[in-house]
């Protein structure tokens, strides 16, 4: 029986496949490699695809100066030194128009009604809010000093240029207002290559007029599983038998993160059935995972048919880590060819290792940490010095302090049991520095 002779760590063996793989496999009609494949779609289905270009702003963004607030649009020195015990005040010569060039234009001592988003008018610098202010109409105010009731933002002026506004704070120059290309300016690098695309992104791009982007082509990421024992989900196993898990887990977890997941179906556990279904898949799709038949027992073939599917083969079998040892990492002519083993929980987390990163490269993604959160380990977790481990943790929310924090609490159970894992908020790494971890000490928790 063939044994294990070197297990690589983790990030060792994530490194030795990705320097393998150019940034797009080659197809047989296509030898070209080092470029990303891309396709132009619109931006309102570009949600979670990665741009293949950089995109440039073709224009500031405001392209005029507006204000952020409901208010008047004033000259900031006719303001300075205004208070409620000594107002200033402006006279009032208009109302700007939405959507539309105001066609007035301050000058001292005057001031202009104002509505958020509205064009600034010529001479203004800053407006004031509206709940600074007061109007007086003509007739109102008197040489008593009465006290009047405040101006609203549905104020109309029925005189204009015999309407005064008391103003109750000074403002400075530029408060209140954004200027010409304040967010972007023209030719400016707004979204990079190999970004994911946002709810803002979509916000920001639509801003600038783009109704149509370059994106990465989604990588085919084609899925085999294997061993007789395994049947389709929707079928009643037999004693001995068990539906198909690892195809449809990793199958979503393909689609998240940015390829297209195809199935190939269920294969047994014969060596000629195996390469042929793996030789279609590889003809037809970026990367290939083929989830059981990875170990090292006589029924565990995996290794040996990707050994036949092209150069350089099989780079990587065993890696230094639980779960998931009998992970195998491969490139086939270009193609990334990886082994998982066929406990749920171990394909599932060393798809997460292993599979993501491939996408993420055949996408041009860049590189962004993950999502993260710090919290509290709950019990003592041991762990085998050498070895990476990996603990599906729960989060339960701290109450024993004003601030917000969480407790991990690890989800002990075997590596096929799938709900294991389903029920976990994140995973936990135990480097293979250290021989455990305590309860009490302070975690990072990756979300999945």
């Amino acid at each position: 029986m063939p044994e294990f002779l070197t297990l690589l760590p983790p990030d060792q063996a994530r490194d030795e496949l990705l320097s393998h793989l150019a940034l797009r496999p080659p197809t047989p009609f296509d030898q070209t490699q080092g470029r990303i494949d891309s396709e132009s779609i619109e931006v309102v289905h570009a949600l979670g695809r990665f741009t293949a270009v950089d995109i440039f702003a073709p224009h500031p963004l405001p392209g005029f100066p507006r204000t952020t607030v409901d208010g008047y649009a004033v000259r900031a020195r006719d303001t300075f030194g205004a208070s409620d015990s000594l107002p200033a005040y402006l006279k009032l010569i208009g109302e700007v128009p939405m959507g539309d060039t105001p066609h007035l234009e301050l000058d001292a001592g005057q001031c202009a009604l104002i509505h958020t988003g509205g064009m600034l008018p010529a001479g203004a610098d800053a407006v004031v809010m509206v709940e600074y202010t007061q109007s007086i109409n003509p007739g109102d105010h008197n040489d008593h000093g009465e006290e009047h009731k405040k101006t609203s933002v549905d104020f109309v002026v029925s005189v204009v240029g015999n309407s005064e506004i008391e103003i109750f704070k000074s403002v400075a120059d530029g408060e209140n207002i954004i200027h010409i290309g304040e967010d972007v300016a023209q030719n400016q690098l707004v979204i990079p290559k190999g970004t994911k695309i946002h709810p803002a992104e979509i916000g920001g791009l639509m801003a600038l007029g783009f109704t149509s982007i370059s994106v990465a082509k989604k990588p085919r990421v084609g899925l085999i599983s294997t061993g007789d024992e395994v049947i389709d989900p929707s079928q009643t196993p037999r004693p001995g038998q068990v539906r198909d898990i690892n195809s449809y887990t990793l199958g979503a977890l393909v689609e998240k993160s940015g390829g297209e997941a195809v199935r190939y179906g269920i294969f047994s556990d014969q060596f000629q059935v195996l390469k042929e279904a793996a030789a279609k898949a590889l003809s037809e799709c970026d990367l290939v995972i083929i989830t059981a038949g990875s170990s090292a027992s006589t029924r565990d073939m995996t290794a040996d048919v990707i050994r036949t599917l092209g150069e350089p083969g099989v780079l990587v079998h065993g890696i230094n880590t639980r779960p998931g040892k009998p992970t195998i990492l491969g490139v086939c002519n270009g193609k990334a060819v990886i082994g998982l083993p066929g406990n749920p929980v171990s394909a599932l987390v060393n798809g997460y290792l292993f599979v993501v990163p491939v996408i993420e490269k055949y996408l041009g993604a860049l590189a962004k940490p993950k999502a993260t959160v710090m919290a509290k380990l709950t019990v003592n977790l041991s762990s085998q010095a050498g070895r990476e481990d990996w603990w599906p943790v729960k989060l339960v929310v701290s109450d024993q302090s004003s601030v917000i924090s969480y407790l991990a609490e690890p989800i002990f159970g075997k590596s096929n049991l799938i709900f294991t894992l389903a029920s976990a908020d994140g995973l936990l790494r135990i480097h293979p520095d250290a021989t455990g971890l305590s309860a009490g000490e302070i975690v990072e928790v990756i979300l999945i």
